[in-house]
């Protein structure tokens, strides 16, 4: 246990309590009968499951080894000496493993990463080059979650006259979507010859990604006259998928200009439904970077937190390169990338992450 310091056994000890008292209090009649409630303290105890399960292996494997330590000093027997020194080596290891993951687990949580993420992909400087690169950008992304097992649903895409995106906003449904989609935050560059160019000059375009937790539950009030709710036809570009019927929907927030969209849905009150929870997760995005901007850059639960307005990764086609500036990370797949072969840039950033945040952590004990 040494291992851990005493601020790390503080806190694990803690969580272990925590997990065995909710344990107990979730399957009280009174807390079930509260469905909210008890969902409530169902995902809390959830979340430090992994921790209190490593504690009490910590604990097993630090009592075995104690007793195996015990039984080689009185051992005279040469055979069986080696047998306990083997076992003394493997229970070391087993600790000294395990020890490390609870420091990872022991790290500060974004209480977000097992929602669903949305995406909102858009063009910037390009023009319809950036475009059809978004549209590419929209395609990566749904190869990534089919390999993944999510579903994708666009919620809103506006086209180009010649096939290209200018913004779509595409929802991620899956457990654990947005811990690793958040990594995909940021501006995309992309470097290429645009097939309208006759000299062969390469261009270099961007395109924006911007993703949200979508939220369940919000602890602010949504007030109906700060709302103004449009109604119109849906359909994309050279009036492909038309409706006939006005359903797709337009929300203005109207104290912060906020505007979200929906025709995914034929329905217009589907249509409503998922505007409105798009709208609650970017006013929810919203406040948190006004309570963010309250702190430091520097601390601990920010290092690693995309930022919108940094260059995160350049792709370069005529060198088939994908480069990661965030870690240095390139990879010569470029068109395994685009088919959604990106967990090695995931999970680069998921490691930078965890190593900044474990040197912090350790100047801090």
């Amino acid at each position: 246990m040494e291992n851990l310091g005493n601020e790390y056994l503080k806190k694990i000890e803690k969580t272990k309590a925590r997990y065995d008292e909710l344990t107990d209090i979730i399957v009280r009649p009174e807390i079930i009968a509260n469905n909210l409630e008890w969902k409530k303290l169902v995902k809390e105890r959830n979340s430090i499951e992994e921790l209190a399960l490593a504690y009490d292996n910590l604990k097993g494997f630090v009592e075995n080894l104690i007793s195996c330590k015990k039984d080689l000093e009185k051992e005279t027997d040469s055979e069986m000496k080696a047998l306990f020194e083997v076992e003394v080596d493997e229970l070391s290891a087993k600790i000294e493993e395990t020890v490390e993951n609870i420091k990872i687990l022991l790290l500060p949580k974004d209480q977000n990463d097992e929602s669903n993420a949305i995406l909102e992909i858009r063009s910037a400087a390009g023009g319809e080059e950036s475009a059809l690169f978004c549209l590419e950008l929209c395609r990566m992304y749904s190869h990534y979650a089919e390999k993944r097992g999510w579903k994708v649903e666009y919620i809103d895409m506006n086209e180009t006259e010649i096939g290209g995106i200018k913004e779509a906003t595409v929802v991620i449904k899956g457990k654990g979507a947005f811990s690793r989609m958040k990594y995909e935050s940021g501006v995309h560059r992309v470097q290429r010859v645009p097939e309208t160019e006759s000299q062969g000059r390469i261009h270099t375009s961007t395109s924006t990604v911007a993703v949200l937790p979508e939220v369940e539950e919000i602890d602010f009030e949504i007030l109906d006259k700060d709302l103004r709710i449009d109604v119109f036809h849906s359909g994309g570009a050279g009036g492909q998928n038309v409706n006939k019927v006005e359903t797709a929907i337009r929300i203005t927030y109207l104290p912060l200009n906020i505007v979200v969209t929906c025709q995914d849905e034929r329905s217009q009150l589907k249509n409503k439904e998922k505007a409105m929870n798009i709208l609650k997760s970017k006013l929810y995005d919203y406040y948190e970077e006004q309570r963010n901007a309250e702190y430091d850059q520097n601390r601990k639960n920010q290092v690693g937190r995309g930022n919108r307005n940094e260059r995160i990764r350049t792709y370069n086609y005529p060198q088939g390169r994908v480069t990661d500036h965030r870690t240095n990370l390139s990879s010569y797949d470029l068109n395994g990338v685009l088919n959604g072969n990106i967990d090695e840039f995931i999970d680069a950033m998921i490691l930078k992450e965890r190593t900044d945040l474990l040197q912090m952590l350790g100047q801090d004990q």
